[in-house]
């Protein structure tokens, strides 16, 4: 594979074999009869799957509920004030759904 010393785009072959940059238009003297291009269609399946949502895969916590005295909830971490102050903890009961935040 050979690049435009000018732009360091790919150069490719035009119809008489000569090398040449698509981005800014420079040719190389030399002439490539080995050089291919194979363009495929390849057909993809959704390879991103979100497991938050097919398994529950949150961080946990011991953490009693203060509506139903359940004592395991979900746990996130987020900087909701200024960078100088704690981090807010929230959680979800895991098993009523009540969320709450911890300042400290």
């Amino acid at each position: 594979m050979e690049f435009c010393p000018e732009c360091r785009a790919i150069l490719f072959p035009d119809e008489n074999g000569v090398l040449t940059c698509k981005t800014c238009g420079y040719s190389s003297e030399e002439k490539n009869v080995e050089y291919t291009v194979k363009i495929e269609n390849i057909e993809s399946e959704e390879t991103v799957k979100d497991l938050g949502e097919v398994e529950d895969m949150r961080s946990t916590t011991t953490e009693v509920c203060p509506e139903c005295g359940h004592d395991k909830a979900y746990c996130e971490i987020k900087q909701t004030r200024s960078a100088d102050e704690a981090p807010t903890r929230i959680f979800e009961c895991a098993k009523c759904g009540h969320t709450w935040r911890a300042y400290h």
